[in-house]
């Protein structure tokens, strides 16, 4: 069975048993997460979440992504900004798919 489901402002498609990278959530490794906005399950389609469903993830792993540099540059002006972002990130295995 698959779903999709909301986290971080995204949705993610995801069967059992499949790993996923979301935006950092706070909770132990190890743990187990429920998200309830499930938005489908299935063939059923919520209006706007499905009523009952739930997604079961465990927490793998919490990290970060690799370094995405961001360069400013301003032709024939002496204006060079160089910066970096590494996004943090959890690690999520779906256990459980319930409809």
């Amino acid at each position: 069975m698959k779903a999709v489901f909301v986290t971080g402002g995204k949705q993610y498609y995801v069967a059992e048993g499949e790993e996923l990278y979301v935006e950092k959530l706070d909770a132990e490794v190890g743990s187990t997460i429920d998200f309830k906005e499930v938005i489908s399950v299935g063939d059923k389609i919520g209006t706007p979440y499905v009523s009952g469903a739930k997604v079961t993830c465990e927490v793998v792993k919490h990290g970060k992504a690799k370094k995405v540099v961001v360069f400013k540059y301003r032709p024939k002006k002496k204006y060079r900004n160089t910066r970096g972002h590494r996004q943090p990130y959890t690690k999520l295995v779906v256990k459980k798919i319930v409809g």
